[in-house]
This record gives C-alpha cells, sequence and structure tokens, in this order.
C-alpha cells in the first residue's frame, strides 16, 4: 500500500498568459502570447509590458543559432599515454560511433565530440541532435552504448562514470555558454524614441548605460560566470514550469547576455540565451494542461524533427527579452521597481 504522503499529486502554481507580443519567427510575423507559472505576480504584467512595446515596433525577431544536448562519458586508463593513444583511436573512427548512436534512437545523432584529459582519465564531453525531445534521457542511453563500445573496443580503458561532468548538467559552467547545451538563441528588437519613452518612460541612452554598469560590470564584481543580465532565471523558471520542462535546467539557461545599444534615440535591445532546455515531447509533456498550453503555442503541428521544439525555445527567447527589457526600465526610473512590488504583492 502507498502511503499518501508519497502518492503522486500536482502542486499548483499560479498560472497566466501574457501577450500577445509580436514575433517573427522564421521571417514570419506572428501574435503569441506566453504562460508564465510563477509566485512572483510582477512578473505577469513586467512582461506584458514588454509585449505591448513589441505590437508598437516592427517586432521581437528569433533565431535559433544552435540545438544540441550534451552528456560527458568518463574512462580511465593507467596512464596518459596509454589515454592519449586510446583518444586518437576513439576519434578517428567516428563513422562506427555513428553507427552505435543510431541503433539507440530514431531521432538521436551525434554532431559533436569534445575531449578533456585528466592524468589518465578521459572526459569526452557528446553532443546530439535529439529531434523534439529535450533529450536529457535520450542522450544518456547513447552515451552508455557509446561507453560500451569504446570499453570494449579499447581495453586498455575501465569505466569510471556515464557521467563525467563535463557535460555540464544543471551547474553553472562556462563550457556550456562556450559549446551550447540545449538551443542557442537570439532575440532583439529596436524599439523607436517615442515608443521607448510612452511605454517604457525611458530612453535609449539610460537603458543602454545601466544594462553595462548593472548587467555587465555588476556581474563581473560578483565573479559572474559567462553571464551579464538582470534576471533570466525568472521567466526561464514561469516557462518551463507552465510547458512541462525540467526546471532545474534554468540553472545553465539563466547564463546568457542582455546587449543594449543606443542607435541615435532608438533602442535596440537583444538577449542571448546559449542554454535553452526544452522540449515538446518526452516526460511532463503529457499533462493536461501542458498539452493545452503547448498547442496554443503552435507547437504540436506536423513538423520536421526539432522543429515543434526550436519554435518554443525560440518563443521562451521572446518571453525573456520583454521581462528584462521592462525590468532594465523599471530600473532607471528611482522607486519603479519597489513600488510594483508593494503594489502587486502587500495585500
Amino acid at each position: 500500500m502507498v502511503d499518501e504522503d508519497q502518492s503522486e499529486r500536482l502542486a499548483g502554481v499560479p498560472m497566466r498568459w501574457v501577450g500577445p507580443a509580436k514575433l517573427l519567427l522564421e521571417n514570419k510575423e506572428e501574435l503569441v502570447s506566453f504562460p508564465l507559472a510563477t509566485y512572483e505576480s510582477p512578473l505577469w504584467p513586467s512582461t506584458e509590458r514588454g509585449a505591448r512595446v513589441s505590437g508598437h515596433c516592427d517586432g521581437i525577431r528569433c533565431t535559433v543559432l544552435d540545438d544540441r544536448m550534451t552528456r560527458s562519458i568518463l574512462v580511465e586508463a593507467e596512464n596518459a599515454a596509454v589515454a592519449q593513444a586510446s583518444l586518437a583511436g576513439i576519434v578517428s573512427r567516428r563513422e562506427e560511433i555513428d553507427v552505435v548512436v543510431a541503433g539507440t534512437s530514431r531521432f538521436c545523432r551525434l554532431v559533436d565530440i569534445h575531449t578533456q584529459q585528466v592524468g589518465g582519465m578521459l572526459y569526452l564531453r557528446l553532443a546530439f541532435t535529439t529531434g523534439d525531445a529535450s533529450g536529457h534521457n535520450m542522450v544518456t542511453k547513447a552515451s552508455q552504448a557509446i561507453q560500451e563500445w569504446i570499453l570494449n573496443e579499447f581495453p586498455a580503458l575501465r569505466y569510471l562514470s556515464v557521467s563525467g561532468n563535463y557535460c555540464t548538467d544543471k551547474k553553472v559552467s562556462a563550457v556550456n555558454g562556450i559549446l551550447g547545451r540545449g538551443k542557442n538563441v537570439v532575440s532583439e528588437m529596436i524599439i523607436p524614441e517615442k515608443i521607448c519613452r510612452r511605454f517604457l518612460k525611458t530612453t535609449a541612452a539610460e537603458v543602454a548605460e545601466l544594462n553595462v554598469k548593472k548587467n555587465l560590470i555588476g556581474t563581473m564584481l560578483a565573479g559572474g560566470v559567462r553571464a551579464a543580465n538582470a534576471h533570466y532565471a525568472n521567466i526561464l523558471l514561469a516557462f518551463y514550469l507552465a510547458t512541462g520542462q525540467d526546471a532545474a535546467n534554468i540553472v545553465e539557461g539563466s547564463q546568457g547576455f542582455t546587449h543594449a545599444e543606443a542607435r541615435g534615440d532608438d533602442l535596440y535591445f537583444s538577449v542571448t540565451l546559449p542554454n535553452i532546455i526544452v522540449g515538446t515531447v518526452g516526460n511532463g509533456k503529457g499533462l493536461d494542461f501542458v498539452q493545452e498550453n503547448m498547442e496554443r503555442l503552435g507547437c504540436t503541428g506536423d513538423r520536421n524533427a526539432g522543429e515543434n521544439s526550436r519554435r518554443l525555445a525560440a518563443i521562451c527567447a521572446a518571453a525573456v527579452l520583454c521581462s528584462e527589457l521592462s525590468l532594465l526600465a523599471a530600473l532607471t526610473n528611482p522607486g519603479e521597481l519597489m513600488n510594483a512590488h508593494l503594489k502587486l504583492e502587500r495585500k
């Protein structure tokens, strides 16, 4: 008999749709709203303000730069020379490794191998495409098969772990930002001066200056790792919870760069997120509310493998831009941030 405290239940998190925002997805203009599940209620009107701005501009252009999921396997030889020789043999037999991967899934394909060596230990960071799944389990299964093949073909190596932390999964690291883990997405928008003043109560010069002094210099002083942004994690968490994602992936997802510059009196504003980890199929996607949200986002259609998840990542990046823009604008005005929280959260 299952104890009542151990039975599976749904935890309710308040969710609201905000928008619509005007998006340019694959050069097609669309009006898209975002589902955000959060206890931080000011995120809704703040993101709404950013979305409203996009409707009075040419829109938010979303570009997916890369798409991959990673797992790093760890094996060991008796010394560095043996490990180095084994690695050369492994890399030279890439076509055989591709066959091994193809045998584990219809969608998983190896796209890159990056390696590090410490003493006799070999860390192989394996990068895969995973169709419309975020791919955590898919790449682990493929990596395990590769590791078994390696140990069989190179008997001088021995097993240490199917995950060697060089992936890097749900931890802050430089490697994910450099090599990518998930979808690498840029969303960007140009905001005319009159729209900036009317809706954001600020100017391009003020936002650009604050972005450098807060997001860049402030983060450097704090010892941030490949990040210069105000609060990506807030929107990523809200979006991930609303769309059935593994919410712990906001750790690497929150590493990214906000860029703002004055182009004359207009504001160019962009967010770059190299590690958006989302999927439209897989564990967590079968819940009714998740399916309803996916359908409303247009991420359940009959498309080629990977296109639904890339669309979802692009929409996620647009939501981040809307909220990041609104927050930075608020911070250029003394008292606006705290007053909004007092108004919306204090009962």
